[in-house]
């Protein structure tokens, strides 16, 4: 019953919306500057993180899965607010699209 209640809730529209919002934040999420090679490397792993997800969200979507597309979507921008908030990204003035400014 929840399911289902969800799948009407999960439109293409909001796919669209959010995964044009987390492919925009991927894109402006520049690694801050000054960090150390292992802070360089964490910040990597986030956006790999971020776009396996947002691969997994587009397979979903495909599928006609889009509860699960919706979930992967909103893990894939978790790790980017993540490293926004660790100040391994410099996201200044971006606060439309990360949780920080």
């Amino acid at each position: 019953m929840v399911l289902i209640y969800l799948m009407k809730k999960v439109s293409e529209e909001k796919l669209k919306k959010y995964f044009a919002l987390t492919e925009s934040a991927l894109k402006k999420a520049k690694l801050s500057k000054n960090l150390s090679e292992k802070e360089k490397e964490i910040a990597l792993q986030f956006k790999d993180f971020c776009k396996r997800y947002l691969s997994d969200a587009r397979h979903f979507k495909e599928k006609g899965n889009y509860v699960t597309a919706f979930a992967a979507l909103n893990y894939a921008h978790a790790w980017l607010d993540a490293g926004a908030i660790q100040g391994l990204f410099d996201v200044k003035g971006q606060n439309h699209l990360f949780t920080i400014d």
